[in-house]
């Protein structure tokens, strides 16, 4: 399995992402993140580890996230075994899921909010990511949830998104998460306010999520969150 988040507060710039796999250093290869422009997960069978450049390119230079996401795939004669997430600056999100994935796969789009994974234990894991962080960070989550709404989102709730991802995994796990086992975790936030937050687990052969949460509170203890407002944000 692998399962990714995207997140694009279009009001703000900031963008968030999410990953956790089966395999070894997720955060190396699948989820890419810029502020201003947008997002994307390339990952599947078999990961494109190129398509980013070319995507965060493409993006900035004011495609869709569909026009952009066509513009990689068409190029790519493995296009049957990736699957690639993206959402442009305005939260808008498109989603390839090649043929050749392995079951399950799925995914869940809406404006500023997009889920998708493969080899995954059910399209539960998808809903619960996805659920949740609509309850966590939404004014109007009933509404989104019930299809008859867009996301509006929480003011300031850019200032518990790591925590929130985190949380929220925790669920999609609990919904029964990759069927091999989940092993490594990442997550990266920008936002024009802050010094980027970066977080991985590379492998975890015991508790990924007790991992994942110890990281979290190193960020917030008072002497790595002084640093961290210490770093410029330009």
């Amino acid at each position: 399995m692998t399962l990714s988040l995207l997140h694009v507060d279009a009001r703000t710039g900031t963008v968030a992402a999410l990953t956790a796999t089966g395999g070894v250093a997720v955060g190396g290869y699948v989820h890419h993140a810029w502020r201003g422009i947008g997002a994307c997960a390339t990952q599947g069978l078999s990961t494109n580890p190129w398509y980013p450049s070319e995507l965060r390119s493409l993006l900035k230079q004011g495609n869709e996230a569909t026009a952009a996401l066509h513009e990689v795939i068409s190029r790519d004669a493995g296009a049957p075994r990736r699957q690639c997430l993206v959402m442009d600056s305005h939260g808008r999100a498109a989603v390839h899921s090649g043929a050749d994935n392995l079951p399950c796969v799925a995914s869940r789009l809406a404006t500023g909010i997009a889920v998708a994974g493969n080899l995954l234990a059910g399209e539960q894991v998808v809903d619960a990511l996805f659920e949740c962080f609509v309850r966590d960070n939404c004014e109007n989550s009933s509404a989104v949830l019930a299809g008859t709404a867009e996301p509006a989102w929480r003011p300031g709730h850019e200032s518990h998104l790591l925590e929130s991802l985190v949380n929220c995994l925790a669920e999609a796990l609990g919904a029964g998460g990759d069927v091999r086992g989940t092993r490594s975790a990442a997550l990266r936030i920008e936002s024009f306010s802050a010094a980027p937050l970066d977080l991985r687990v590379d492998w975890s052969d015991g508790d990924l999520l007790d991992q994942l949460r110890s990281l979290v509170n190193q960020v917030r203890a008072p002497g790595f969150a002084e640093f961290l407002a210490s770093l410029p944000n330009q």
